[in-house]
């Protein structure tokens, strides 16, 4: 008997030190409001929308510390609509589902479907990626500065935090037998952050574009107005953003960004090209209110015609918490196009019908 209790202890005790060492998550955003816009080809529109501040969703993540300073994580993110109750993209995970290992002091390996770089080192200094979401991103997020997409069958790696310094990178593994770049997505960046000052650079190229994400392509029932074209014939879209922020007080946040965005050969065998130029902030005057305002400037260039579409947007928004998890907010967008740009579109809208589309919502958004 004395045998079979000793036996047991060490039995049980490795089951304690593996579920304290364990940790998994249960987590989500609940997210609605009501949309009125002023245009959407010829005609005024009025909707719910869900998850435009942040995407709706549930997810899962979890560790497991395996000692020596190493853990394993995993995440499974799945986004959907609040109001049809429809799947993201119609995928079980269709924002993150990847599995890693993470080091204090060589960084994380994860292997899945991820945010590529851009994302994760250019975004946190555009507007959208602090506040408002998708209605604020740059037109139809020609430069995934709104994470529109994430990428699937990725390899990525994310260095540990040095004097300030993080760097990272990922790559996506076409599949294509004897076809190595086809489908293909290369992505790198780093951020800086001292005091008041923070900076950051993305690099981002997807491979034959058209089909091997899921973006803001033509969709039945949805028209991208701004560069659908380009993107379904194009051979490559390769994206470079720069990124900065200055705390200037304690409740004051000034932000700045510029992404350059080519889809090569997407337009009768030459490139077509985007330039955002954007400033915005971010201002607390008491801890329960937020307000963000911000100006964004893009200018195009079709190589194939000489056309030069040009668009300008303003973004206002003012959010309330009503607690650490629940916030009610209202903003407003307007569009207004330019040059060679026939049509206005906002982010998540079909094009109005002349050069001019804006958009109010007022919305509430819950967290758990």
């Amino acid at each position: 008997m004395l045998k079979k209790i000793v036996a047991i202890i060490p039995i049980m005790a490795t089951a304690s030190i593996a579920q304290a060492q364990s940790a998994v998550t249960l987590y989500g955003i609940v997210e609605d409001g009501v949309d009125i816009v002023s245009n959407v080809q010829g005609n005024h529109l009025y909707q719910l929308a869900s998850g435009v501040t942040a995407g709706s969703r549930w997810g899962v993540r979890g560790s497991e510390d395996l000692g020596g300073g190493l853990s394993s994580i995993f995440r499974l993110e799945s986004g959907f609509d609040l109001n049809s109750g429809r799947l993201g993209g119609g995928l079980a995970f269709s924002r993150n589902a990847y599995v890693g290992i993470q080091s204090e002091q060589a960084g994380t390996v994860t292997l899945g479907r991820q945010w590529d770089s851009v994302v994760d080192f250019v975004e946190p200094y555009t507007l959208n990626g602090n506040i408002g979401g998708y209605y604020f991103a740059h037109p139809n997020d020609m430069d995934n500065t709104d994470n529109g997409f994430p990428i699937s069958n990725a390899i990525k790696y994310r260095s540990p935090t040095i004097a300030g310094f993080t760097f990272g990178g990922l790559y996506s593994l076409g599949g294509i037998a004897g076809q190595f770049s086809n489908n293909s997505t290369f992505s790198a960046g780093a951020t800086y952050a001292a005091g008041p000052v923070s900076a950051g650079v993305g690099y981002l190229r997807i491979n034959d574009p058209g089909v091997s994400t899921q973006g803001y392509q033509n969709y039945p029932g949805f028209t991208n107005a701004v560069y659908g074209d380009f993107l379904a014939a194009a051979r490559a879209q390769k994206v470079l953003g720069v990124g900065a922020s200055y705390q200037v007080l304690a409740s004051l946040r000034l932000l700045a960004d510029f992404t350059n965005t080519i889809f090569q050969q997407g337009s009768a065998g030459h490139d077509a090209t985007f330039q955002n130029y954007e400033l915005s902030g971010l201002f607390n005057p008491t801890p329960a209110v937020t307000i963000g305002a911000g100006y964004t400037y893009t200018t195009g260039r079709d190589h194939a015609t000489g056309g030069q579409p040009k668009y300008n947007q303003f973004n206002l928004t003012a959010e309330y918490a009503l607690s650490k998890r629940t916030s009610v907010y209202v903003l407003g967008v307007f569009q207004k196009a330019a040059g060679d740009a026939q049509v206005a579109q906002i982010a998540g809208f079909n094009p109005s019908g002349n050069q001019k589309q804006a958009v109010g919502r007022v919305g509430i958004r819950s967290s758990f």
